[in-house]
C-alpha cells in the first residue's frame, strides 16, 4: 500500500483531514492536509500563481515532458527525502501541506497559507504596566520571538529553535545576547534541550524536568513575565530566555532573588520613587513572613513583651475564642488561600464580587461569632494585601508556603521561633542554585550605569 493509502486509512475516521486529486504542473497530484491549519482555497490559489510564474507554458496545459513539470513542483516546497509514514504525519500536525507526484514517487512539505489560530498582540494580562510598553506575549512562538526583537533591536540577539517530542512535536526557542549572555549557563541550557529534543514539552512541570530541576524545590528556576521589556531586561542581564509555542510566557532562566521585587518597568519613575516602590515591595515580603507568626509568638508564648495596654486589648479581643492562637491562625489562613484560589478559578464577571462579599460577609460573622478575634482579621488582611507586592504570581507562591513555617516555629518558640524561622529561609535561599549560578546573586547589566 503506498504511503497517501496508509495515511488516508490512517485518518479514515477524522472528518478534519482531506486527501484530494487536483492537476498542478500538468500531471495529477494528490494534496493531503488538515482543514483546521490549512486555508485550502487561498493556498491552492498561491501554488497556481506559483507555477504560473515559474513556467507559463505548464500553467497554461500545453505539453511539456515529466521531468520539467517535477521541476516547477520542486519550486513549491521542499523535498521529503527517504518518506516515510512517521514524517508525512509529523509535517501534517505541524501544519503543513503534502503533495504527492506519483511518477516519479515524490512528496514536497509545502508551508501553505494557515487558518489564523492565535489572538493578535493585546494588553498583558496578569501583570499591570503604568508606565511601559503594553504589549504582551501571545500564543504564537514567531510572534513572541519578534516582540523580543522589536524591544531589544540588536544584532547581537541569537535564537535556536529546538523540536521538541515525538508524540505530539512542539516548537522551542534559545534566545540569549551574544557577549551577554554566561557562556557556561548557555552551554547548559543548550546541552539538556538536546539530550532531552525527544520528550514532549506540553507543560512548565516537562519542561523543567527536562532542564533537570529538582521537582520538589520551594523556590521556581524559571521566572515568567508575559512583557517584553522584562524579557528583553533578563537579556541583557546575561540570562536566557525561553519561548514554548502555545504558551503566552517568556521563561527567563535562572530565576534570581531580584525577581521578587524588582521590574525593569521601575525603571520610568524618578529613581527616587522606584527605591520607594522595590522597599515596599521587600517590606510586603517581611510583613507576609512574620506577620502570622508574629501574632501567635505575643498572644501565645511572649505576652511579656507587650506593653500592657496592648496586651489587655488583645486579651479582651480573644475573650471567648475556644482554642488556641495557632490553630485560630491557621484556620483563617486556610480560608483565605481557599479564597484567592476560588478568585483565579471563577469567572472574571462573578469572581471579585463573590470574593469580596463572602471575605466581607465571613470576616464579620467568624469575628461576631467568637471564632476569632478582630486583630487577627486586620493582620491577616494585610497579611493577603502584602502578598500582592511580590512581583509576579509564580514568586508570590514560594511567600505564601515560607509564612507557615514561621508560623509553627512560632507556636513552639514564640519570637525566637520567628527569628529562627528568618534564618532558615535566608539559608535555604542562599542554598539554591541553578548551574551553578545562586538565587540569591544579583546580576548588573554590563550597559547599566545606575544600578
Amino acid at each position: 500500500m503506498k504511503l497517501p493509502d496508509q495515511i488516508r486509512n490512517r485518518f479514515e475516521q477524522d472528518g478534519d483531514f482531506f486527501i484530494e486529486g487536483h492537476i498542478l504542473a500538468e500531471p495529477p497530484v494528490r494534496i493531503m492536509g488538515f482543514k483546521s491549519l490549512v486555508d485550502l482555497p487561498k493556498t491552492w490559489a498561491n501554488l497556481q500563481s506559483r507555477v504560473q510564474e515559474a513556467d507559463p507554458d505548464i500553467a497554461s496545459d500545453t505539453h511539456s515532458s515529466p521531468a520539467s513539470a517535477l521541476t516547477v513542483l520542486n519550486k513549491l516546497g521542499q523535498k521529503i527525502s527517504e518518506p516515510d509514514e512517521s514524517r508525512l504525519l509529523a509535517a501534517l500536525t505541524a501544519g503543513d501541506l503534502i503533495i504527492c507526484y506519483e511518477d516519479p514517487e515524490t512528496y514536497l512539505d509545502v508551508v501553505p497559507i494557515p487558518i489564523t489560530l492565535t489572538r493578535s498582540i493585546e494588553q498583558p494580562l496578569n501583570e499591570n504596566v503604568l508606565q511601559g510598553s503594553a504589549s504582551a506575549f501571545n500564543d504564537d512562538l514567531a510572534t513572541n520571538i519578534g516582540l523580543l526583537k522589536r524591544e531589544l533591536n540588536t544584532a547581537s540577539l541569537r535564537t535556536q529553535v529546538y523540536l521538541a517530542g515525538n508524540n505530539s512535536p512542539r516548537k522551542l526557542a534559545l534566545l540569549y545576547l551574544e557577549g551577554q549572555v554566561e557562556p557556561a549557563l548557555l552551554q547548559e541550557v543548550s546541552e539538556r534541550l538536546e539530550a532531552k529534543k525527544s520528550w514532549d514539552l506540553y507543560n512548565l512541570q516537562r519542561l523543567c524536568k527536562a532542564l533537570g530541576f529538582q521537582p520538589w524545590k520551594a523556590v521556581p528556576k524559571l521566572y515568567t513575565t508575559e512583557l517584553p521589556m522584562e524579557a528583553a531586561h533578563a537579556l541583557r542581564q546575561g540570562r536566557v530566555v525561553l519561548f514554548l509555542d502555545r504558551f503566552p510566557f517568556a521563561m527567563i532562566l535562572p530565576a534570581l532573588i531580584g525577581d521578587m521585587f524588582m521590574m525593569e518597568n521601575d525603571r520610568n519613575y524618578p529613581i527616587l520613587f522606584m527605591h520607594l516602590i522595590r522597599g515596599l515591595r521587600i517590606a510586603g515580603i517581611l510583613i507576609n513572613l512574620i506577620m502570622p507568626g508574629l501574632y501567635v509568638a505575643l498572644v501565645s508564648v511572649n505576652p511579656e513583651v507587650l506593653r500592657i495596654e496592648l496586651a489587655l486589648t488583645i486579651a479582651e479581643s480573644r475573650s471567648g475564642v475556644p482554642y488556641p492562637a495557632f490553630i485560630e491562625t491557621l484556620l483563617l489562613l486556610i480560608v483565605l488561600e481557599l479564597i484567592i484560589v476560588a478568585s483565579v478559578r471563577l469567572p472574571k464577571s462573578v469572581g471579585p464580587t463573590l470574593t469580596v462579599v463572602g471575605g466581607i460577609i465571613l470576616g464579620q460573622a467568624v469575628v461576631e461569632a467568637k471564632l476569632v478575634s478582630s486583630l487577627l482579621i486586620i493582620i491577616l488582611a494585610a497579611t493577603s494585601i502584602a502578598n500582592s507586592a511580590v512581583v509576579g504570581f509564580q514568586n508570590s507562591l514560594p511567600i505564601r508556603l515560607f509564612k507557615y513555617l514561621t508560623l509553627v516555629l512560632a507556636s513552639l518558640y514564640g519570637v525566637l521561633g520567628v527569628m529562627s524561622g528568618l534564618v532558615i529561609i535566608c539559608a535555604y535561599l542562599a542554598s539554591v542554585t541553578t548551574y551553578g549560578i545562586p538565587y540569591l546573586h544579583f546580576i548588573k547589566p554590563k550597559d547599566d550605569s545606575n544600578g
